[in-house]
């Protein structure tokens, strides 16, 4: 004898309800990745990436510092790209949609890749102690370097991995100018207004305002 069991079974999502979860949720997390990747990349190249002395008259010396933007810009403008990008991806669709994609996340790694070129560079320090020394040939001398290129490089990461999701799962993205509801399917259209039916209260009401006569027939 079989026993059938009163207690449903679970079934798990599938198709294209699990899709548009997955969708939705894919967004969401490529939306934070790369707004907060894009905020941590133009504040941290904002902030003190190397730090010098250069020497100045007889035997004195000039503490200098160097900005991210005064080693290197690259990551700045890539991140302000990269945000451009990241909303351009709502407004393009099919092969559009995966070139923005694809910008989203080159611009990424550009900035990245800069940032940790930018982490031992002393060029910025050397050309401002040639400045101050008035000498070409000076250089800075106790050079120290900070963790902030390397924030910088983790913030272009994160715009990488918003472009690398957007490759993955833009096609399952809603377009700003589309009809279309989150989860793919049609809006409903709107039922056409029907005309005013003049044995209504509200009709009467309105015709005898605009002095007309409601018991006259037409």
């Amino acid at each position: 004898m079989e026993y059938v069991s009163a207690v449903p079974t679970p079934r798990s999502e599938t198709g294209p309800a699990a899709a548009s979860t997955g969708g939705r949720r894919s967004l969401a997390t490529a939306l934070v990745l790369g707004a907060i990747g894009a905020a941590v990349v133009l504040l941290s190249s904002g902030q003190t990436w190397a730090e010098g002395k250069a020497a100045i008259g007889a035997g004195g010396s000039l503490p200098l510092s160097a900005d991210g933007g005064d080693v290197t810009g690259l990551p700045t403008a890539l991140a302000i790209v990269g945000l451009a990008a990241l909303v351009a991806v709502f407004a393009v669709r099919s092969a559009g949609r995966l070139l923005v994609s694809a910008i989203l996340a080159l611009c990424g790694a550009g900035a990245a890749t800069s940032a940790f070129i930018g982490a031992g560079d002393s060029s910025a320090l050397d050309e401002k102690a040639a400045r101050v020394a008035g000498n070409t040939a000076a250089t800075i001398d106790s050079l120290s370097h900070t963790a902030w290129p390397y924030v910088t490089a983790v913030g272009s990461l994160l715009i990488l991995m918003a472009g690398l999701l957007a490759l993955r799962y833009g096609k399952q993205w809603p377009a700003m100018s589309g009809r279309y509801e989150r989860d793919g399917t049609p809006r409903p259209r709107r039922a056409p207004r029907r005309a005013p039916d003049p044995e209504r209260p509200e009709e009467i009401w309105k015709a005898l305002d605009r002095g007309e006569d409601p018991t006259r027939e037409a």
